[in-house]
């Protein structure tokens, strides 16, 4: 088991989300604003002051960048949470471009995905490079799920101690953020040569913070026993949801769907609730050991401006986005104030 490196194990889980990924990346590069002011260092990374980081789909993709290095075997991180959330923010209309030539093959997505990969799998090579899973600065946590071996897939940076169990960063981050109907599910290979598909994790772990509790659970000491293993007293959970819809759907309309209309209402029915019940269980969990305040979660509801669809990415919805982000992190800026507190503390 590790030790934790402050008074508690400090876990960061992002949901998936898509382009709606631009909320919580706007919460964390305040949060790590707030951290530089509190640490008084300048260079100060949000993968400082966590000891494992999760993130499902588009989640992931974030949860990667926070934990990569300037490059292999070195211990500064390569991207601040601005230019992480940058992803998203600058480069979202690269990621869902609908290309003329795909639009008419696909039939605007009902014979095959709606997306090209190649923007995404471009924009991903830019990022990662030829990092590895092992390159990673700390535990990590990414599901995917492995459609030929029908099994869930847990990418953790703290187990690829050896080439079967070590990837390319870019083929994690593409095959997380392999959502059905959207992209193309994901071949990748392990540095060993064995070849998986896979697909977005979130089809079951949309909110991963469970499985990352689990995780920690097994991975970390608790910080006042160094034979027992964390449990929540020993530990702060920051969970970020990417919104919720407002959208709904009539039964006068729904009794009468078939499979092809089924398809996008139930990705969208299966995150969200799944995303719900992973919260309703941490807050059971951390309030029946009396440390309710070590566990937050931030999911806002999207205002009326805002499209919930999940590869909307218009000028318009993604400034309304950016500034849902910033004006939820604004107005729980004493929450923020106290989860530093708890970051930080020794």
């Amino acid at each position: 088991m590790r030790k934790p490196a402050g008074k508690f194990v400090r876990i960061l889980s992002i949901d998936g989300g898509g382009i709606r990924s631009i909320i919580p990346g706007q919460i964390l590069a305040i949060l790590e604003e707030k951290l530089k002011a509190k640490t008084g260092r300048s260079e100060t990374r949000l993968v400082d002051y966590f000891d494992l980081i999760a993130g499902s789909g588009s989640g992931g993709i974030m949860a990667c960048a926070y934990l990569s290095p300037i490059k292999p075997q070195n211990t500064t991180a390569r991207f601040s949470a601005p230019q992480v959330a940058d992803i998203f923010l600058r480069f979202g209309k690269k990621i869902f471009e609908e290309t003329f030539d795909h639009k008419l093959l696909s039939v605007g997505g009902l014979i095959d995905e709606k997306y090209s990969s190649y923007g995404l799998e471009k924009l991903l090579k830019e990022y990662f490079d030829d990092l590895h899973l092992s390159h990673l600065l700390k535990p990590c946590l990414v599901p995917t799920y492995d459609i030929t071996r029908r099994e869930v897939h847990f990418f953790t940076q703290h187990t690829a101690t050896k080439p079967s169990e070590d990837f390319f960063v870019r083929d994690i981050a593409r095959a997380t953020a392999a959502s059905p109907t959207y992209f193309e599910c994901k071949r990748l290979q392990s540095l060993s040569g064995v070849s998986y598909a896979m697909i977005d994790g979130g089809i079951f772990a949309n909110n991963p913070t469970l499985c990352a509790y689990a995780e920690a659970r097994k991975l970390f000491s608790h910080p006042e026993n160094a034979d027992k293993g964390v449990t929540a007293n020993g530990m702060v959970i920051f969970s970020l949801g990417t919104g919720k819809s407002k959208l709904h759907y009539e039964f006068d309309d729904a009794k009468n769907w078939g499979l092809a209309s089924w398809s996008r209402p139930l990705i969208d029915i299966t995150a969200s609730a799944s995303a719900d019940v992973v919260d309703y269980q941490l807050r059971e969990i951390f309030g029946a050991v009396e440390v309710a305040g070590q566990y937050l979660r931030v999911n806002p509801e999207l205002g009326i401006d805002i499209n919930a669809e999940m590869d909307n990415a218009s000028v318009n919805n993604v400034q309304a986005l950016k500034e849902l982000g910033q004006y939820i992190a604004e107005e729980m800026d004493g929450k923020l104030n106290n989860l530093v507190d708890l970051l930080v503390a020794e």
